[in-house]
């Protein structure tokens, strides 16, 4: 967990493919699900959002978890998991956003990374209307902000064309910033979306 830059006051060593084997047979449960976040062990906190359900889950409970994130890996398991199919997802993003609190902030963007990749109805102005929040976050230096920015962009530039255009113009003012935290997001962003002409290739049909 050290080696990945996990941290947690208390972990068993439990692999999370045996998690994803518990939450199987557990099925939903939303009350075993608070409990066990409750409890403070991070197994116990990632299985919490194997096995919560989504349409029970409150605003309260949403800002509470947030703020209780100790890394990166209790942060996003959550938000990949469980808060992005939670009516209230896209109601967190800009206040999350504002939060000084390192793994509340990152929890913002992981959320709108999330959304970009699972939410097939989300209508592209409500993308659109995200990327200036996304080029405000890219001025944090924190490392594990500057990932999540660019996830998030990421995960808009990928989601449709015509939110690529916007997407992509949008890293490449970034990388041309005189900030460098921007610079980072812009280019690493940059590097990993493939290039338009290996995608009009792959989209030919076969012969």
């Amino acid at each position: 967990m050290a080696r990945y830059g996990i941290q947690a006051q208390r972990a068993f060593g439990v692999p999370m493919g045996t998690l994803l084997t518990l939450s199987k047979g557990l099925g939903k449960d939303h009350t075993l699900s608070l409990a066990l976040w409750q409890s403070g062990w991070y197994e116990a906190r990632l299985l919490a959002a194997l096995i919560g359900d989504p349409q029970r889950v409150t605003s309260g409970q949403m800002d509470a978890w947030a703020a209780s994130f100790e890394s990166w890996a209790d942060c996003d398991t959550v938000c990949f998991k469980l808060f992005d199919q939670t009516p209230l997802a896209w109601t967190k993003i800009r206040p999350w956003a504002a939060s000084r609190k390192l793994f509340v902030k990152r929890a913002s963007f992981a959320l709108l990374a999330c959304l970009a990749l699972h939410d097939k109805s989300a209508p592209d102005k409500n993308f659109l209307a995200l990327l200036p929040l996304v080029a405000r976050g890219a001025r944090d230096q924190r490392n594990f902000i500057k990932k999540s920015v660019s996830w998030a962009l990421r995960a808009i530039a990928r989601r449709n064309e015509k939110l690529r255009t916007p997407a992509t113009a949008l890293a490449r003012r970034l990388a041309s910033s005189d900030w460098p935290a921007c610079q980072w997001v812009g280019k690493d962003v940059l590097r990993q979306l493939p290039a338009p002409k290996s995608r009009k290739k792959r989209a030919r049909p076969p012969a």
